[in-house]
């Protein structure tokens, strides 16, 4: 009941239904409405407050904060946004954070890799590679494991973590760029650079292959908001 509970009221945060910067009704209201006790309310309030998305202040009530406050790397809110959420700033923020993370992780890779981490990662480019260009599942299934390869290989746990926290959401963008990609065959080249750069053991060279690969991805990532999108958002 208590996480039923959170879904929903999670997602009519995350969607709109409740507005940002409102005041939501009383506790004996709130419990109607939603039928659960007032102890599974409270419950509820107190890990949306731990989200960062309601404030409760005695006597003023509880407001639903500004969605700069929420922890979106929570699985329940992450999976209400790419569910719900018409938000375009969601998936751009993902591609500023790779855009920081994923070239120092090629570089790493590139350096540290066990044979056996640079097998997962030839494997999963080959399975890009084998991937019709139509099965777009296919395809961004295989372009997550590439990428999730690479950040293993790295070493680096903070890196590991983050990809682990946000697996869901870099499927999601995945999705869309592959959608709007003009060339299968593009986009193959691309991340065989980065292949061959950390096969080489060339730092230098894996990242800059990385930054191409992700900048493709932000303009691909922009075209495929402004089809899928409503325009403003």
């Amino acid at each position: 009941m208590r996480e039923e509970l959170l879904k929903k009221l999670i997602g009519q945060i995350v969607s709109g239904d409740i507005v940002e910067g409102s005041l939501l009704p009383n506790e004996a209201e709130l419990s109607e409405v939603y039928g659960v006790s007032r102890t599974s309310l409270r419950e509820a309030m107190q890990y949306l407050s731990a989200l960062g998305m309601v404030r409760s202040r005695t006597r003023a009530g509880t407001n639903v904060l500004p969605r700069e406050n929420w922890n979106y790397l929570d699985p329940l809110v992450l999976d209400a946004t790419l569910e719900l959420s018409n938000d375009r700033s969601f998936y751009e923020s993902l591609l500023d954070a790779r855009q920081l993370l994923e070239p120092a992780a090629a570089a790493q890779a590139a350096a540290n890799a066990t044979a056996k981490q640079l097998a997962q990662i030839a494997e999963a480019f080959e399975d890009m590679v084998a991937a019709n260009a139509r099965d777009n599942e296919a395809w961004s299934q295989a372009d997550l494991e590439f990428h999730t390869a690479i950040i293993n290989a790295s070493g680096n746990w903070v890196f590991r973590q983050f990809a682990t926290a946000i697996r869901a959401a870099l499927l999601a963008s995945f999705r869309l760029t592959n959608r709007a990609s003009q060339s299968h065959e593009y986009a193959i080249a691309r991340h065989q650079d980065v292949l061959d750069a950390i096969r080489m053991r060339r730092p230098d060279a894996a990242r800059i292959a990385m930054e191409q690969l992700i900048g493709t991805a932000r303009i691909e990532l922009s075209d495929a908001l402004r089809e899928s999108r409503p325009e403003g958002k």
